[in-house]
C-alpha cells in the first residue's frame, strides 16, 4: 500500500533472510512457533490507516451503547454464563478483510471478538523486523505514537490492575501444547505473570490458588483469560478443580461472558459501509437461490473452525439449531500485497485494550494475515510462501 516502503523491503529481502529472522525469534526461548510466521509486514497507507479506525470507532460506538448488554443477553443463554461480569470488556480484536467494492479498496468486517489476541508477540515481532530491516524503524505499528515501553505498560495495567503480579496469571487449557504458546512465553517474559493450566487451579472454598516455583500456593486474585469454551467442552479428559460458572472471589482480564457478547452473534446487528450482509438463520426468510455468494458460519466457533465456505441448500437445512449460525455475503478480498511472484491477500485484526480508568477502549495495535488461498488461514495455504501471520506498519504522525 505504501509503494517506496514495498519496493524497499522486496529489494533487501531474501530466503537466507528470512530464515534469519524465524531464527531470531525462535531463540528467545529455544521453540519455534507452530503457526507460519510471514515473510514480510503490511505496509498502511494513511488512507487505509483512517478506514480502519474509522471502522472500529462504528463497531466500538455500538458496543458502548446504554442496551448493549440487553442485545446480547440471548448470547449468554445459548452458552455457559459466568458469574461476576464487569461493566466492560478489557480486549476487542475486530477483523477486516481488504476488499474492492465498486473498483475501491475498502476494509470489510470480517469479524469481532471480545477476547484477548496476540498482544505480546506482535510488539516482540515488530522489533525482531527492526533488526533485520532497519529502515522499519521510520514505521510503526501503534495507532497512536507510543514507545514499547508506554505499550507494555498499557497492557500491564489492563490485565493486573492494581494487584500484584504474582496474584495474576493467564490462564489456558494445556498452555504448552497452544499454537499460540509464544505470545505467553512473551508475556510472562514482558509482564511477569505466570503461565497457568486449567488443571492447576487449586479452590479453596470460593478461592482459587496456583503452585509457585517453590510449591507454594498462590492466591489468583485475577485471571488473563485466554480459555475457548468450545476447546474446553472439547476435553472430558480433564480434570479441573474448579468451575467457570462458579462463585468465585476473583477479577478478570476478559471476563469470558464476552467472548459471547461480543462476537458474530452481533454482526447481524452492524449496518454501515464497512460491514457485510449478515443474518441470522434463525431470522432468514428464505434460502437464496445465490448461495455461491454466501458463507455459513457458527456463532461461537474460534480461528475459523465449522465455517462452511461453499454453501449449499442442505447445509442450512441440516442445521438443527439456527440461533447459532449465521450466513453471511462474501466480500472480494483484493489482492493487494506485492510478493516476489504476485500479489497476496491481506486481513488485519486490529486490536483495542479497555482500561477500567478509561472510558472508552484504546485501539492499540494490529495483526495481519497474509493469504493466496481462498480462504485466510493455515489451512487455506498449505506449502505457500509469503502467507502466514505478520504485523501492519504506518507511517509515523508528524
Amino acid at each position: 500500500m505504501i509503494t517506496k516502503y514495498r519496493e524497499l523491503f522486496n529489494s533487501q529481502f531474501s530466503t537466507e533472510k528470512y530464515e534469519q529472522f524465524k531464527e531470531d525469534i525462535a531463540s528467545d526461548f529455544d521453540y519455534a512457533p507452530t503457526f507460519r510466521i510471514g515473510e514480510t509486514p503490511f505496509f498502511i497507507s494513511n488512507e487505509l490507516k483512517s478506514q480502519l479506525i474509522e471502522g472500529c470507532n462504528e463497531v466500538i460506538a455500538f458496543i458502548q451503547r446504554k442496551d448493549f448488554k440487553e442485545l446480547t443477553n440471548k448470547a449468554l443463554e445459548l452458552n455457559k454464563k459466568v458469574p461476576n461480569e464487569d461493566n466492560h470488556t478489557h480486549f476487542i480484536a475486530i477483523d477486516f478483510g481488504i476488499c474492492e467494492e465498486n473498483g475501491v479498496v475498502i476494509p470489510k468486517l470480517i469479524e469481532v471478538q471480545g477476547f484477548p489476541s496476540l498482544f505480546n508477540y506482535q510488539n516482540n515481532l515488530f522489533e525482531k523486523f527492526k533488526t533485520h530491516y532497519p529502515f522499519l524503524k521510520s514505521l510503526s505499528p501503534f495507532i497512536k505514537p507510543m514507545t514499547n515501553e508506554e505499550y507494555l505498560a498499557n497492557l500491564t495495567q489492563v490485565i493486573c490492575q492494581h494487584h500484584p503480579k504474582e496474584n495474576v496469571v493467564l490462564l489456558e487449557i494445556e498452555p504448552e501444547k497452544q499454537n499460540t504458546k509464544i505470545d505467553f512465553y512473551y508475556c510472562k517474559r514482558d509482564l511477569g505473570i505466570n503461565i497457568v493450566c486449567v488443571t492447576e487451579v487449586i479452590k479453596k472454598g470460593n478461592q482459587l490458588f496456583y503452585l509457585n516455583e517453590n510449591g507454594e500456593a498462590i492466591l489468583i486474585k485475577r485471571i488473563y483469560n485466554r480459555v475457548i469454551f468450545d476447546e474446553l467442552d472439547l476435553r472430558p479428559d480433564l480434570h479441573l478443580n474448579f468451575s467457570f460458572t462458579d462463585k468465585l472471589d476473583v477479577e478478570w482480564a476478559g471476563h469470558p461472558n464476552w467472548f459471547f457478547r461480543i462476537s458474530k452473534f452481533i454482526l447481524p446487528m452492524l449496518k454501515g459501509k464497512y460491514f457485510i450482509e449478515t443474518t441470522l438463520l434463525s431470522e432468514l426468510k428464505s434460502i437464496p437461490q445465490d448461495l455461491e455468494n454466501y458463507v455459513l458460519k457458527p456463532l461461537f466457533s474460534f480461528s475459523g473452525s465449522g465455517v462452511v465456505y461453499h454453501v449449499k441448500r442442505e447445509d442450512i437445512e441440516a442445521i438443527a439449531d439456527k440461533e447459532l449460525y449465521i450466513l453471511q455475503k462474501k466480500v472480494s478480498y483484493l489482492p493487494i500485497l506485492q510478493a516476489p511472484d504476485d500479489k497476496i491477500k491481506v486481513e488485519i485484526r486490529m486490536l483495542c485494550t479497555w482500561n477500567n480508568k478509561e472510558e472508552s477502549p484504546k485501539i492499540l495495535c494490529n495483526l495481519v494475515r497474509l493469504s493466496r488461498g481462498e480462504m485466510i488461514g493455515v489451512k487455506y495455504n498449505q506449502d505457500k510462501d509469503w502467507v502466514g501471520g505478520t504485523i501492519g506498519l504506518f507511517e509515523n504522525e508528524t
